[in-house]
């Protein structure tokens, strides 16, 4: 049978080689289970899900540090976001100014055990007297993320630090309470994530601007 459908147009040399690039680097992707990451000039897409390259947050402009995903199925994506990009765990938490940390769903799952997760990462994180101290806002902070029962595929989970309040967390855009006081309680938070013994060895390459 007659093909009707006109032959595509024969790419240049130069467009031959990126396209050939572009497929190459999809495939070790995809031979590694690294996620695929694209990016223009605004955007920054890992495992589906896009993140700004910039926002603006508590008076200050943020950077897009680096993104990664959680575990081999790919609970979901994050993105981290500083003032000023760094690779070093503790000046990323120790670092002044906000801070956002997000997270996009990519199932369903129980906030249950985002709740014992995050407990068990901080305690791995920080010193047994640091742990103790920041015991009631890691309480606090549990409670608020065991209440909405399910995440659901789709949702954005930002964990902000306001300079002067602490840990603003919201999900899509409302927020869940008060903020939580302390920028020492953030800091632990951000190193359950890209502390010595995290959640992820990968994903804290990625937040941290290397190879997810």
């Amino acid at each position: 049978m007659m093909n009707l459908l006109p032959a595509p147009p024969r790419p240049c040399a130069p467009a031959r080689r990126r396209w050939l690039g572009r497929a190459l680097a999809g495939t070790l992707a995809l031979a590694l289970g690294a996620p695929a990451v694209h990016a223009d000039d605004g955007i920054v897409t890992v495992a589906g899900q896009p993140f700004v390259r910039r926002l603006a947050l508590a008076g200050s402009e943020l950077q897009l540090n680096g993104t990664g995903v959680r575990g081999w199925f790919k609970a979901y994506a994050a993105g981290l976001y500083l003032v000023q990009p760094s690779s070093d765990p503790a000046r990323v938490a120790e670092q002044p100014g906000p801070k956002r940390l997000q997270l996009r769903m990519r199932f369903d799952l129980p906030a249950s055990a985002f709740a014992s997760a995050f407990r068990t990462g901080v305690e791995r994180n920080v010193a047994p007297d640091e742990a103790a101290r920041l015991a009631p806002r890691i309480a606090d902070f549990e409670a608020r993320v065991r209440a909405l029962g399910t995440v659901h595929d789709g949702d954005v989970i930002d964990l902000d630090l306001i300079p002067g309040q602490g840990l603003r967390f919201s999900v899509n855009g409302r927020a869940q309470g008060e903020p939580i006081a302390g920028e020492d309680f953030y800091a632990a938070l951000l190193l359950a994530f890209v502390g010595a013994k995290p959640y992820d060895e990968k994903l804290k390459a990625g937040l941290l601007g290397g190879r997810a």
